[in-house]
């Protein structure tokens, strides 16, 4: 009966950080996947000499005109070749403001008046729980495209 006990009140303290565990390696993996798809627009852009662009998708096929949730995205050339084709693992959801990102032929991501993009919140990946506290990861845009991650607390929701 003791070890009953002790074993249930083992469990009551462990399940919760281990939730909270798995969470948190769903976040990461979904920026990770973003990041991965960064990387590629930029590399294949200096390598095909033209723009790359990362934009959401509604339909996996081509890209949304309008900012919105990120759930699919893709990564196309100039000509609508799509050379990856992602979406975020639920409960796990993106979102921006923005509705693209298009690396030029030198490899740096440019707003359309060609200066460097600068976004401190470019976009958010975000899981509605509390386990953990900081439930969203905010992906910011550094001049000259470096690409960085930090942690937020959400209190539980999401943009």
């Amino acid at each position: 009966m003791v070890t009953l006990s002790v074993l249930a009140v083992l469990v009551t303290l462990a399940v919760p950080s281990f939730t909270s565990l798995i969470n948190n390696n769903r976040l990461t993996a979904n920026v990770n996947e973003l990041v991965t798809s960064f990387q590629l627009a930029r590399t294949e852009a200096v390598r095909r000499n033209q723009r790359i662009t990362v934009c959401r998708t509604t339909d996996g096929a081509t890209c949304a005109a309008a900012a919105g949730a990120w759930n699919n995205w893709l990564t196309v050339d100039s000509a609508g070749e799509i050379l990856r084709s992602v979406g975020a693992k639920a409960p796990v959801g993106v979102s921006s403001t923005r509705a693209a990102f298009t690396f030029r032929a030198d490899g740096l991501l440019r707003e359309a008046n060609g200066l460097l993009v600068s976004d401190d919140n470019a976009l958010t990946v975000c899981m509605p729980t509390t386990y953990p506290a900081e439930n969203q990861r905010r992906l910011s845009i550094a001049a000259g495209s470096r690409f960085s991650s930090t942690k937020a607390n959400g209190s539980g929701q999401c943009p």
